[in-house]
């Protein structure tokens, strides 16, 4: 993806900032630069974790939304072909719970999560 292509480059250019930089640092002084830097490097990579855990919960929450329309879908194919069984009057708002339930989102998304995740 294009967010962690400029995720890696802007972590490369941070990794080699500081050699960069300490050649020209007092050698009393370069503890406290390297320190300050593994501060920085810590703090972009807490960053990207953390937009990449946004990222991937959207990404879960359309994948649900989809399954569950492809499964509302499905069911007014079946309502168009005839197909579908009576029900004992269900309203159109439990139907579409029913749905939600019963789309398989849960089982597709545990399996699927796993491949999303920074490991």
């Amino acid at each position: 993806s294009l967010h962690m292509e400029s995720w890696r480059a802007e972590m490369k250019e941070e990794i080699n900032r500081i050699n960069q930089v300490l050649p020209d640092i007092d050698r009393r002084q370069k503890t406290d630069e390297i320190k300050q830097w593994m501060d920085s490097v810590i703090d972009k990579i807490d960053h990207y974790k953390a937009e990449h855990h946004r990222y991937v919960k959207e990404a879960v929450t359309l994948l649900e939304l989809a399954l569950w329309k492809a499964k509302l879908d499905e069911k007014d194919e079946n309502a168009a072909a005839g197909r579908t069984k009576k029900k004992a009057k269900l309203d159109a708002e439990s139907v579409r719970k029913e749905k939600r339930v019963t789309c398989g989102a849960d089982t597709v998304i545990r399996n699927i999560l796993p491949f999303l995740k920074l490991e």
